[in-house]
């Protein structure tokens, strides 16, 4: 019988992630985390105009780019659909939160 250790991070508002941890944990290559942030689905912390090597990501990104991937495999949209896709689901959320807020409706 084989065991298997698991490593695990909390991932809170002061982890930062770099290129490398976003590309090892999405199974991507660093061409892909870079088109993210060519079209505005991650934004490093840093900002886009430094080297991608200086790059730091809030750990937010790594769900982000987990979504990102689920859209792309699961429904085949390109990277610009799936930017839109993340803007509809974050104005879904806000207005969900807003109807809690104001006492939602059965």
């Amino acid at each position: 019988m084989q065991t298997h250790a698991l490593t695990c991070t909390t991932m809170d508002e002061g982890v930062l992630l770099d290129l490398r941890d976003l590309t090892r944990a999405c199974a991507q290559p660093e061409t892909w985390v870079m088109e993210l942030v060519q079209v505005g689905i991650l934004e490093p912390l840093s900002g886009p105009a430094h080297k991608p090597g200086d790059w730091r990501f809030a750990g937010q990104a790594l769900f982000t780019a987990r979504k990102v991937q689920h859209l792309q495999q699961d429904l085949g949209v390109n990277l610009e659909g799936a930017a839109l896709a993340l803007e509809l689901m974050q104005q879904l959320d806000a207005l969900r939160a807003r109807l809690a807020r104001a006492g939602g409706f059965d």
